[in-house]
């Protein structure tokens, strides 16, 4: 996958005009970044055997709690701990939904989706909540070392959840309970405890990342992040993390945060037309997931 994206790389810098640029290439990372956080816990939760499909309708709506607090109180910080407490809350109720209730995790995070979603347009009214407080708004578009804040934030939940995921207990049960629930809690794993910190973690960087979000647009939109979801699975799927549960590579998932940016920023680059790029996007999805179901067949036969 690597060599594959490398190759690609190499390809479209000399085809595409403008694409090696340095200010395309630190557009493409900033473009992104929100979907490089998000994917990062979206890896446990694909590794440790479920889904989460209201990322997006999270994002949103913290963008849209924080630009109200900070509209009503002026206060960054607690527009930042409201977006955050909103999306744990979030992520903890799919969380017990899933592990202690037992709901289908499409059925649990799509009924989040849709609420989540709503809320945000009953909380705004419908449209947008600006965004005036400088504070707030370098939270988005502070540079350092001439990259902006996000692509920083991005690389370092790489970091991190890269060491979570193999350097830990927290890690290597997430693996266990993903590749054999019931043989992780024979060996002692809290399987279903450790499925709602899992949806948490989730629920908190989803949240970080609409707050960058909206920091960046200078608004709350309840609208954002529409169809978001499915390009975070993608990218991970397409990072070589199984939908069966239990194999995830933090560098797989890089590469494929970078591809699905690569192919958008392309795409742009030469003004594909935006029902294109939809197809496009679908047809990823599809690869990546036939893609997985081809490396699983071959491990059984194997």
């Amino acid at each position: 996958m690597t060599l594959g994206y490398g190759l690609l790389f190499v390809v479209l810098a000399f085809s595409v005009e403008n694409f090696f640029s340095g200010a395309n290439i630190v557009g493409l990372l900033l473009s992104v970044a929100q979907i490089g956080m998000v994917a990062c816990t979206m890896m446990l939760c694909l590794a440790s055997r479920d889904f989460d499909l209201s990322v997006g309708s999270t994002i949103a709506f913290a963008g849209v709690l924080g630009a109200m607090v900070l509209e009503r109180t002026g206060s960054v910080g607690l527009s930042i701990g409201a977006g955050l407490l909103a999306g744990a809350l979030i992520g903890a109720g799919n969380g017990v939904l899933i592990a202690y209730l037992r709901v289908n995790a499409l059925i649990a995070t799509l009924a989040t989706m849709l609420m989540v979603r709503g809320l945000a347009f009953i909380a705004s009214h419908g449209q947008a909540v600006g965004i005036a407080d400088e504070g707030f708004i370098s939270f988005g578009d502070t540079t350092f070392l001439n990259l902006p804040l996000p692509i920083w934030m991005t690389a370092l939940c790489f970091v991190i959840f890269g060491v979570l995921l193999n350097h830990t207990v927290f890690g290597r049960n997430t693996l266990a309970i993903g590749g054999n629930p019931e043989a992780a809690r024979l060996a002692g794993v809290r399987v279903e405890r450790l499925r709602v910190w899992i949806f948490l973690l989730q629920g908190v960087v989803t949240a970080l990342a609409g707050l960058i979000l909206s920091a960046r647009i200078t608004s709350g939109q309840p609208n954002a992040a529409t169809g978001f979801e499915l390009d975070v699975i993608s990218a991970c799927v397409l990072g070589g993390v199984s939908l069966q549960g239990g194999k995830a590579r933090i560098f797989g998932v890089v590469i494929g945060v970078l591809i699905m940016g690569t192919v958008e920023n392309v795409m742009n680059l030469l003004n594909v037309d935006a029902f294109y790029q939809y197809l496009v996007r679908g047809l990823i999805l599809l690869a990546a997931v036939l893609l997985d179901q081809l490396k699983t067949r071959g491990e059984r036969r194997g």
